[in-house]
This record gives C-alpha cells, sequence and structure tokens, in this order.
C-alpha cells in the first residue's frame, strides 16, 4: 500500500537525515544516496510513490517558493525517480522538469541558502542533462562548492567534482549518456557499445 502525499520536510528527513538540515546528519546518509538497495528502492516507493508523480504533473511546484522546499522538489523530480523507477525508462522522465526547477531556483539563489552538502541536490539535475551547456554549468557549479571553505569533508566534494567532469566527458564524446541507451530503448552506436564495455563505463 502507498501512502498519500508527504509534506517537503519529510522528504528531507528521508533522503539527508533531518530538518532543520544538518550535516552530521547528511554525512550518515550519504551511502544510501548513489548505491543500489533494493530493500531501500522498495522503502521509498511505499512512501513516496505519489508524491513523484504528483511532482513530474506540476502539481508541487509551489514547493520551489522556499529554498529548502525547493530543495525537496529537486530531490522528488531528480533523486527519487532514479531509485523509484530503477531500469525503467520513468526513471528518467521528469529530468527536464527538474533541470528547470533547478535552474530557475539557481538564478534565484536558493542554492546558496542550503549547506554545501545539500547544495549537491541543486546542481544534479545539471549533471543528469543531456546538453553540453548544462555540462558546463555543472562542472563550474561543482567547482565553486568544492572550493567553497566550509565544504567538509574536502575529499567527498572532491570525488562529486570528479564526477561532474566524467559526465561532462561522456556528453561530450557521444552527445549523450549511453548507459540509459538499454532502458530507453535507444540503439547504441558501435562506438558506444565499445565504451559501454569497458569496466566501469556508465554512472
Amino acid at each position: 500500500m502507498t501512502e498519500p502525499l508527504v509534506a517537503p520536510d519529510e522528504v528531507l528527513r528521508f533522503w539527508l537525515g533531518a530538518v532543520p538540515l544538518d550535516a552530521q546528519a547528511m554525512q550518515a546518509m550519504q551511502a544510501r544516496w548513489f548505491q543500489k538497495d533494493d530493500a531501500f528502492d522498495t522503502e521509498l516507493r511505499r512512501r513516496f510513490l505519489p508524491t513523484i508523480e504528483a511532482a513530474r504533473a506540476g502539481r508541487l511546484a509551489h514547493w520551489a517558493d522556499a529554498p529548502e522546499h525547493w530543495l525537496a522538489l529537486l530531490i522528488v523530480l531528480d533523486q527519487f525517480p532514479r531509485n523509484a523507477y530503477r531500469g525503467h525508462p520513468d526513471s528518467f522522465a521528469s529530468d527536464a522538469l527538474a533541470l528547470k526547477v533547478a535552474q530557475d531556483g539557481i538564478a534565484r539563489g536558493n542554492d546558496q541558502r542550503l549547506p554545501p552538502l545539500a547544495r549537491i541536490f541543486c546542481y544534479l539535475p545539471l549533471e543528469h542533462a543531456e546538453d553540453a551547456d548544462c555540462q558546463a554549468r555543472s562542472v563550474a557549479l561543482f567547482q565553486a562548492l568544492c572550493d567553497a571553505p566550509d565544504a567538509e569533508p574536502k575529499a567527498f566534494f572532491e570525488v562529486t567534482l570528479d564526477f561532474a567532469h566524467k559526465h561532462q566527458d561522456v556528453i561530450e564524446r557521444f552527445g549523450r549518456f549511453p548507459h540509459r541507451n538499454a532502458t530507453l530503448g535507444r540503439a547504441s552506436t558501435a562506438a558506444e557499445l565499445a565504451y559501454l564495455a569497458q569496466p566501469g563505463a556508465g554512472f
């Protein structure tokens, strides 16, 4: 049984560990963010699937009015689908909306009102975009974040910057992310197949 729509703070507690946002709580959550965990994905679907669908339909646009709630909306649009719909085209279905919401909020300075670890999720929609300009902007934002004096632990932010560069490199080379091709039903080129055959290809 799925749950009803949730409030932004519930999204933040689930993904970032605490509200108000707390650096120590967020550090404790890092292992869950980018690892495949079937139990975690199942729990996320149970609690948040209606909220994901509402956000994708544009019914949670009002969350963008406050910086922390804007962050929650970005997480619901950009991160949650990658867990909830893992291996299905719907995992990327709200990327375009996430990108627009991210760009609008960054232009308003919302990201600068959030702690460094939380800002990662403000910039990931640009990193996920199959667009060279977005990739350049992503690298610039992650570089500035890595250079911020309060961005600790520094090694973690250096890893996020490295991943931004790697995403940019793939888009510069192929114009898209080849590891998405099978999920999206896209035919891979010979060059993409050679790339995908390499150990560690994709993200």
